[in-house]
């Protein structure tokens, strides 16, 4: 079930969050993602983060920021391929005509998760902070 993030439940998402960046981003440093993580813990509320919850255990989110920026979409690795990313991802284009993110050039699978749905690459850049090629993609309505 997709529903909105209840603060009790943020930890759970900091869990995937944190075990997913690191499996996935694993060309970062992971000294990175613990770095930020409380950066991070801290802006989610202020996202409009959704949840793929079923039986009380968080499976999956995704959280927008200003309107149309995805600034993470994180499944837990167990439940990866069951189409929760593509659940989470469908219901946010029901509320935004436009989303945008930024994704690792390394990052293959989400890649091509993404153009599965309909975003195009857009740019490619530096990431500032990891040094890291990154594409900024979007989809539009």
């Amino acid at each position: 079930m997709i529903k909105e993030l209840e603060i009790s439940k943020i930890d759970k998402v900091m869990k995937i969050w944190l075990e997913e960046n690191m499996k996935t981003h694993d060309f970062v440093s992971t000294n990175y993602w613990k770095e930020n993580y409380n950066f991070v813990k801290n802006i989610l509320p202020e996202s409009n983060v959704l949840i793929y919850e079923e039986e009380d255990e968080v499976k999956g989110f995704i959280g927008i920021m200003d309107k149309s920026y995805i600034a993470g979409l994180f499944v837990s690795e167990e439940y990866q391929s069951e189409g929760i990313g593509s659940q989470l991802i469908e219901r946010c284009k029901e509320y935004y005509p436009m989303l945008k993110l930024d994704v690792y050039a390394k990052n293959l699978k989400a890649i091509n998760f993404y153009k599965k749905h309909g975003f195009k690459i857009e740019e490619e850049k530096e990431n500032k902070d990891t040094k890291e090629i990154e594409y900024s993609m979007i989809w539009k309505l």
